[in-house]
């Protein structure tokens, strides 16, 4: 069965192409193959839209027939393109998680992930806890709340950081992505608004639409947060939640003040609008400046805190954890079962061993991060320096400022010069961030210096090269 969808001229292709050809005779039907996907991952080529003939084609695009007969060979090879006899071509997609055409290439320098490999501590953390599993092996094994010992750890490292916690406050969970699952299962329901910071964590935007929630993006200022912004947002939209990643933010790497914390936790507050945040990266300050409270210090019990060992020990261990009033963890365990049973406990058991004496790891993970951070500095600065960005005083990457739209086609150009990227567009709720590309700097010094060498490559060959700005993303196909 053919999917729906309009079908578009080739006039109108023509134009949204724009000056897709870069000159290189033999590298045109490569550069037409790049073009057309570019179209798709960015949404001017919706899914389902039927595309015309290689002969209406050929009479508006200045290439050969021949050369189209190629770009479209490769595009059904990829599945980017679906045809049939008597029917024509149309767009089956699909886009990819990291905004580009889905590959399984692991040749590819990773940089599409802001995660880190595990620390050496975790091995021996594995090993303590293998040790440990055998008078866990009479129980059945099952408990929706967490191991006492690693909830007892996860609160203490909570009170250390000057916001007192009792393990009952304490949900353990497999990753922070399944105690924001957890979350919005309780709070949203089908058309239920969520406010969510512009940009924003894809993953979270995407569990969001996953429970039928609306996500709202209030954008955020160069320099921080707009509470402003937020108090407008909760009169209009009136939403059930507000989700913020006030900790060296997943994608800008912009840290909280304690004075915004207050200000912001005071707005929700007077709005009843209850605030989830996301502490993943909170751990993971580069600078020696010491780091501001925890929002709940600011929001009290409206305020619901998730937390990860995914950055700061290992995204492999699958653990995180929800931080609540007791009625809140309550509801929540209610509402588990239907879910899962509970969190796996030989992964509990290690990262409780890692939260034994856990300044060691976290001081060792730290030394990395800021190592990479500054090669990956060094090298921005060398092989992109017509971008901007400031140096994040924390968390995994860097935010760049490109000197052009064109974030969308550098990550799908980037595929053929060994990189896999984030276009800026997946950390927008509807579009936008074209001019802005994530760089996380989780690879080894000489894999990074390596790929934003190569990235530098590429942002030279997309310069001059991007779609006509006159090509209207939100008209109809025609």
């Amino acid at each position: 069965m053919l999917p729906p969808g309009g079908r578009i001229s080739g006039a109108r292709l023509a134009k949204l192409l724009g000056s897709w050809h870069r000159g290189v005779p033999r590298q045109c039907s490569a550069d037409l193959v790049t073009a057309m996907k570019l179209l798709v991952a960015d949404g001017r080529l919706p899914v389902g839209t039927r595309l015309p003939s290689e002969r209406e084609l050929t009479e508006v695009l200045p290439v050969s027939r021949t050369t189209i007969t190629a770009a479209l060979d490769q595009l059904r090879a990829e599945g980017v393109v679906e045809s049939r006899r008597g029917a024509g071509s149309w767009v089956s997609g699909p886009v990819g998680a990291g905004g580009g055409i889905t590959v399984a290439d692991d040749t590819l320098i990773d940089l599409s992930r802001a995660a880190p490999a595990a620390l050496p501590s975790v091995r021996h953390a594995m090993e303590v806890a293998m040790a440990a599993m055998p008078e866990h092996l009479t129980s059945h094994g099952y408990d929706e709340r967490g191991l006492p010992l690693l909830r007892q750890r996860i609160a203490d490292r909570y009170t250390a950081r000057g916001l007192p916690t009792s393990p009952e406050q304490i949900v353990v969970t497999s990753g922070a992505q399944h105690a924001w699952a957890l979350v919005l299962r309780l709070f949203v329901g089908p058309g239920d608004r969520v406010l969510v910071e512009q940009p924003g964590y894809p993953n979270a935007l995407e569990a969001v639409r996953a429970s039928f929630g609306v996500p709202v993006p209030v954008p955020m200022l160069g320099d921080g947060w707009d509470v402003d912004g937020f108090e407008a947002a909760l009169r209009q939209a009136g939403p059930r939640l507000a989700y913020l990643i006030p900790d060296f933010q997943n994608p800008t790497g912009l840290l909280m003040s304690s004075g915004t914390r207050e200000a912001l936790a005071a707005v929700l507050r007077k709005a009843r609008t209850p605030l989830v945040v996301d502490e993943t990266l909170a751990e993971l300050s580069l600078d020696d400046s010491p780091p501001p409270l925890p929002m709940a210090a600011f929001g009290g019990d409206s305020v619901v805190t998730l937390g990860s060992a995914s950055k700061s020990h290992w995204g492999g261990l699958r653990i995180g954890w929800i931080r609540a009033s007791a009625e809140i963890v309550h509801r929540l365990l209610t509402t588990r079962a239907a879910i899962d049973l509970g969190t796996p406990v030989f992964e509990q058991l290690v990262l409780a061993a890692l939260l034994e004496s856990p300044e060691s790891a976290l001081r060792q993970r730290r030394e990395e991060a800021r190592m990479r951070r500054d090669v990956a500095v060094e090298a921005l600065r060398e092989h992109c320096p017509q971008w901007s960005f400031t140096v994040p005083a924390g968390g995994l990457g860097v935010w760049c400022v490109l000197d052009a739209p064109v974030s969308t086609r550098i990550a799908v150009v980037a595929r053929n010069h060994g990189l896999r990227l984030v276009p800026g567009p997946r950390f927008a709720v509807h579009g936008g961030c074209e001019q802005m590309l994530r760089v996380p700097y989780t690879q080894s010094p000489e894999v990074l210096r390596e790929a934003i060498g190569r990235l530098g490559v590429v942002a030279a060959s997309v310069v001059g090269t991007g779609f006509s700005a006159e090509a209207d993303l939100a008209s109809p196909v025609a």
